[in-house]
């Protein structure tokens, strides 16, 4: 992946989710109220992001564990579908932290060892945030819900935060052209 569609993507995430909290409508503040105890919204991210993780485990090369592939590919699936009857509160969260972790390794590794070009920090930086945030929210899902209510309590802090999402995410779009 270049460096410049690494940029762009999340730029473009950061816009169009900036977008929608800028504009405050209704129905997406209650998609997103109810967002992280969705039990269909876990089947679709949790789902995803397991399948993009057991795909990971079983293009692991020899050096990676690579000849016990299919001994941790069979125990990760089951700890996937075992997750669905056993811990499915706040299921859609966790795969949504699934995600951007797995989502943050092509971002990173098109910006590994870019030192001419410093402008990558601004998306590098973006990446590190949001791996940070899916670590904490992985270990303690609840505190979406928490922040969600916090973020709507007030439309301003909703207008606040989708404000610096999109302008940072214009930031990110004009910086991609630059490499």
């Amino acid at each position: 992946m270049s460096l410049t569609l690494a940029t762009l993507i999340p730029a473009l995430l950061l816009i169009v989710l900036g977008v929608l909290l800028l504009m405050n409508s209704v129905g997406f503040v209650a998609m997103l109220k109810s967002f992280p105890r969705s039990q269909s919204a876990a089947y679709v991210i949790f789902t995803a992001g397991a399948a993009w993780f057991l795909y990971a485990i079983w293009h692991l090369s020899p050096a990676d564990f690579g000849e016990y592939r299919f001994w941790l590919f069979a125990g990760f699936a089951i700890v996937a579908v075992l997750s669905f009857k056993c811990v499915p509160d706040f299921l859609a969260v966790r795969g949504l932290c699934v995600v951007v972790l797995m989502g943050a390794m092509p971002l990173l590794d098109a910006a590994y060892m870019e030192y001419d070009k410093p402008q990558r920090l601004l998306m590098v930086s973006a990446v590190y945030l949001a791996l940070a945030s899916a670590i904490w929210l992985g270990a303690q899902p609840w505190r979406l819900r928490d922040f969600f209510g916090w973020l709507f309590a007030r439309p301003g802090r909703t207008r606040g935060l989708g404000g610096a999402l999109a302008g940072y995410g214009l930031l990110l779009a004009l910086v991609a052209f630059t490499y």
